[in-house]
């Protein structure tokens, strides 16, 4: 190991200053189809005509293929905003699924306790003015608004009826929430009785957007399964990108920045995993996941740990430093030509866990160096400092060891969120 002087924990590099990125803004009016060829292109804070609110992502999980297929049933999803904010849509996806998705009804209202819905707060959710919404295979669609509010660490409830068999579903597989499951339209119900099956993944529902008048951005946080959440307690929103949200909620003044997790278990940055629920690879993903934000200001960058795991080096062969570095070096200038800053989350170590191995380890500790020292990234956020053992820095810390000795424990969750300097983000 090596026993060099190292940075702090988080270290701010010098901003630069771009030009306001050009945007398309979309009205209510109209079903919006948001083809693959379109969808990777960063979406700035848009204002509204009077220039006091924002439109945010408030929520926004990345979708892989593999899902289940769906018949005459109705999904309802809970959906935990990270940011104040009204007139809420909501983004379908059928981006991963090969036939046409037909959505005969979708419905949004405020979550009472589990799948149970606040009565009175329920809103018909309308596509191009339509109820229903057929969406192409590799396509999306955003909804109208929707004149809905919902606050900061509050839960919607969405819904939404297909009336006949869907084939693979494009979907979110490890939510760490609970989803409820009917046979037939319920999408208008209160009570969760005819819910009686439930799983913890999200299906088709892609993002919700709210128009926020305090918040001025999105924060990004893009990984694998330490910023999916992994061993995280269900249903409790302790993963650090949820720890993040009410920290920046709780500083003085109003919230500035909205948080979501673009985090997919197992994901690789530079190659597709074999499970497919695992996900394309971020270099294919990032200008959708990240980039395709609204509001996005901000991307954290944490991820690599599954390539170096896995020796998943381009074209089938071994992984270097250097392929993992040039992977990052295309991810900043991805951002960069959005206008979107990059912070770069050192690799956390992980002795004791499958992944481990001598040679390994020395391309996280190179890897980790680069990130510290480049200059590349906009900032740092030394996760490897804060989460290693002191007494064995190759080793997660006991403290925050779930136990498999590379994912946090809710306590874990929580020191990544304190690792974070909130001064390296657009607040």
């Amino acid at each position: 190991m090596s026993h060099k002087k190292e940075s702090p924990a988080s270290s701010r590099r010098p901003r630069r200053r771009f030009l306001p990125a050009l945007v398309v803004t979309l009205t209510g009016m109209a079903l919006t189809v948001v083809p693959l060829s379109t969808a990777n292109v960063a979406t700035a804070a848009t204002s509204s005509p009077q220039g006091k609110d924002t439109r945010v992502s408030a929520w926004s999980p990345s979708m892989t293929t593999g899902g289940p297929s769906f018949s005459n049933q109705t999904i309802r999803m809970v959906v935990h905003s990270s940011v104040t904010g009204s007139d809420v849509r909501i983004t379908l996806s059928n981006r991963y699924s090969s036939t046409p998705l037909d959505v005969r009804a979708v419905d949004v209202a405020v979550q009472a306790s589990g799948g149970e819905a606040t009565r009175r707060t329920t809103r018909n959710v309308t596509f191009g003015q339509a109820r229903n919404v057929t969406i192409p295979a590799g396509q999306e669609a955003v909804s109208d608004v929707v004149p809905i509010s919902v606050s900061a660490g509050k839960n919607l409830l969405v819904s939404l009826y297909v009336p006949g068999t869907t084939g693979t579903s494009t979907w979110h597989s490890d939510a760490f929430d609970t989803t409820y499951i009917a046979s037939g339209d319920h999408t208008g119900d209160n009570s969760p009785a005819a819910f009686g099956t439930t799983t913890t993944s999200w299906y088709y529902l892609a993002g919700l957007d709210v128009m926020s008048s305090t918040a001025r951005g999105t924060v990004v946080a893009f990984g694998d399964s330490i910023t999916d959440g992994y061993h995280s307690s269900t249903g409790t929103y302790t993963r650090w990108p949820d720890f993040l949200g009410r920290r920046l909620g709780a500083a003085p003044g109003p919230q500035k920045l909205s948080v979501v997790d673009a985090g997919i278990g197992g994901n690789r940055v530079l190659t597709d995993v074999a499970n497919l629920w695992q996900g394309v690879s971020a270099l294919k993903r990032f200008g959708h996941d990240a980039l395709g934000q609204p509001g996005v200001k901000d991307v954290i960058l944490f991820e690599g740990i599954n390539d170096i795991g896995n020796n998943a080096g381009p074209d089938g062969r071994p992984l270097t430093a250097q392929d993992l570095i040039n992977g990052y070096r295309t991810l900043i200038d991805k951002a960069h030509a959005a206008h979107v800053n990059v912070i770069g989350a050192t690799l956390m170590p992980d002795e004791g866990n499958g992944y481990y191995t001598p040679a390994a380890e020395t391309i996280r500790q190179d890897v980790n160096r680069w990130i510290r020292t480049s200059g590349a990234f906009d900032g740092v956020i030394d996760f490897d400092r804060t989460m290693r053992d002191p007494a064995n820095p190759a080793a997660l810390n006991p403290a925050y060891d779930s136990g498999d000795h590379i994912h946090p424990n809710d306590a874990g969750m929580k020191a990544m969120d304190d690792a974070v300097d909130l001064r390296l983000l657009h607040t």
